[in-house]
């Protein structure tokens, strides 16, 4: 037997034609990609576990830092209307700045926060471009710091009354009703 220079020999006796073809390296990439079932398992798992550590039936809006929220018995679930965010000096618009406290503390008078007012006005302005056919409710939460002084709870409450929102409703963190209620 002579030594010869080596050849693909392995599987060429097999009488079928796709068999020779996938043997002298003409054969065609499979048509469905091969997926590890692993990783895909993995990729979904975390995508739920994500979804449901973020999800929220009730419509709990997350609380700024540094904010004490008054306590109540008696709430009702969260409705969707701008949330207005009094904490220390700084006023916040769904989480825009939208002023400051500072000269409310100063002159200790009730007065009109002329931003916090502009910005009211354009999203009512912007709620009634978007919902003609709809008489515009006219919401607004406010989450104020329960440490935070009356003079300011209410120019911020004028404010929005005056901006077109005259139903203002407080978030508050909810108490269990007590055994003595009732409840």
């Amino acid at each position: 037997m002579a030594i010869q220079a080596p050849t693909r020999r392995l599987m060429h006796h097999v009488g079928l034609e796709f068999v020779e073809k996938k043997i002298a390296g003409h054969g065609k990439r499979p048509l469905a990609a091969g997926l590890s079932l692993t990783s895909m398992i993995d990729f979904l798992v975390v995508t739920v576990v994500f979804l449901l550590m973020t999800f929220s039936a009730s419509g709990e809006t997350p609380v700024a830092k540094g904010l004490n929220m008054p306590k109540a018995e008696n709430t009702l679930d969260m409705i969707d209307a701008p949330i207005v965010v009094v904490v220390g000096s700084q006023i916040l618009v769904d989480g825009g700045p939208a002023g400051n406290t500072r000269p409310i503390e100063e002159s200790d008078r009730m007065q009109r926060i002329d931003e916090l007012f502009n910005i009211l006005k354009a999203k009512r302005e912007l709620w009634k471009q978007t919902h003609p056919t709809k008489d515009f409710p006219g919401v607004v939460l406010l989450q104020i710091d329960q440490e935070v002084k009356a003079v300011i709870v209410k120019s911020v409450f004028q404010t929005a009354a005056f901006a077109g929102f005259p139903n203002v409703s407080f978030m508050v963190n909810n108490l269990p009703k007590s055994a003595a209620h009732g409840g």
